[in-house]
């Protein structure tokens, strides 16, 4: 080939919008057009001479040693993709299609940046992910950690929290948080709260980096950016997804657009989630007192039941019926009959630990499920701790009413080893109670 010939190419080359190279057998680049300063900011006159392997990115140069060597031996390939570090330390993915010329002793490489390309792939795999996680999670504790880590495996996040907006009350709540650490101190909510309503109200993303975020007693530092992303659904806004990071994560214009997108999925999934609660929960929930209704006390009978008999333990149950409730709803009306009936609630609920069970069974009937007792003697203690909350007076719509509460014991496994025969025993004792006038 003349020289003019070859110079009028090398011409042509230089003004592909693809990068054009040809490294020798040794690996150094002997030639790259002018495309090569838009995809890895360094100019022809940078690379040259270099090796093209020190520009690729560490984690990817073994593989790209290996498809190197397999060009080389006469294997012409297409669609080839690795990573290179820009001239800024920022990340490229490049697409290559490499042939060798034996002729030239040559290998000659054509690069595309396929950044985008890849970026969205990334960020559509990341909505798939989400929408897979929304219907897979039991519910929203367990959503929460699988939406952070699939948006921290795509980008480099210090941290995530959600908050969300009461259904009823609007009000905003932040019930999860968590950085790289486990640490679930990751922000200050108020005034997280105050960049969430202003998010929600505006319905755009918000990128900060006031260190009155970081929680009380937090080093402040400058390096630290926050990103507020409204969670908006077809029906409303539901809260706002936090995304902490190290300064300039989120400065493509381009990335907040996607994460922006990413977050109408969450929301989707959050919205999905929570609808998701409120069916499960109408469906264990008595809805006036807010207590376990009868499955789910029945479920969680035969769970304390099966734990008792593992332990060798003893457990028991508590009958409770109010005496002559219906009294109340017929001289008061029904109403005020609630009203006492959500009292009760709260004031058997005081009356146990945490480890037990309150439910309510209908009506003015309540069990009580009394897990790890050592002897009968601490269920009747409860028994009378209970009979002494309800005898207080209850201030009903300006009233002073009192009540009085028939309570039948049964112990496990002394009264029955199954939960139909304890629940018939402790029912039989609150009865045989009531008619003696006579604790039971």
């Amino acid at each position: 080939m003349d020289t003019n010939h070859q110079d009028r190419l090398l011409h042509s080359i230089d003004l592909l919008l693809d990068a054009v190279f040809l490294v020798d057998p040794s690996g150094r680049i002997v030639y790259v057009n002018a495309a090569s300063e838009r995809i890895l900011q360094y100019s022809p006159r940078e690379l040259i001479g270099h090796l093209l392997i020190d520009f690729v990115a560490p984690e990817d140069r073994d593989r790209t040693c290996e498809e190197a060597a397999r060009v080389m031996a006469g294997h012409p390939r297409v669609g080839f993709e690795n990573r290179y570090v820009r001239k800024d330390g920022s990340r490229v993915h490049i697409m290559w299609s490499a042939l060798w010329s034996d002729a030239d002793q040559m290998r000659i490489g054509v690069a595309r940046d396929v950044t985008e390309q890849k970026r969205a792939e990334a960020f559509q795999a990341a909505t798939y992910a989400i929408a897979d996680a929304a219907l897979k999670a039991d519910d929203l504790d367990t959503l929460f950690p699988q939406i952070h880590r699939i948006i921290a495996e795509r980008i480099p996040l210090t941290g995530v929290a959600v908050a969300t907006s009461d259904r009823q009350s609007k009000l905003l709540s932040v019930p999860y948080q968590q950085d790289p650490f486990g640490s679930a101190l990751l922000l200050d909510e108020p005034v997280a709260q105050r960049y969430c309503s202003d998010v929600i109200d505006s319905g755009h993303p918000l990128l900060t980096s006031d260190p009155k975020l970081l929680p009380s007693g937090a080093a402040s530092t400058v390096n630290t950016a926050w990103l507020f992303l409204p969670l908006v659904t077809r029906r409303d806004a539901i809260g706002a997804l936090i995304l902490k990071a190290d300064a300039g994560t989120f400065d493509s214009q381009k990335d907040r657009e996607l994460l922006n997108f990413v977050a109408t999925q969450v929301a989707i999934a959050v919205e999905r989630g929570q609808l998701k609660a409120e069916l499960i929960r109408a469906a264990q929930y008595d809805e006036l007192t807010g207590l376990p209704n009868r499955r789910l006390f029945h479920e969680r009978l035969d769970r304390a039941l099966a734990r008792s008999q593992r332990r060798g333990g003893q457990m028991a149950l508590l009958y409770v019926d109010i005496d002559d409730f219906k009294k109340v709803n017929d001289t008061l009306g029904h109403a005020a009959g609630d009203l006492l009936l959500q009292e009760i609630a709260r004031r058997l609920g005081r009356c146990v630990r945490q480890v037990d069970t309150v439910a309510r069974l209908g009506g003015d009937e309540f069990v009580v499920i009394l897990e790890d007792i050592h002897a009968p003697a601490d269920a009747a203690q409860v028994a009378d701790k209970i009979r002494h909350s309800l005898a207080r007076e209850f201030p009903i719509d300006g009233l002073a009413l009192h009540t009085q509460a028939s309570i039948g014991v049964a112990i496990h496994p002394e009264d029955g080893q199954d939960a139909d025969t304890l629940l018939r025993h402790a029912d039989t004792a609150m009865y045989l109670g009531k008619a003696l006038g006579r604790p039971r």
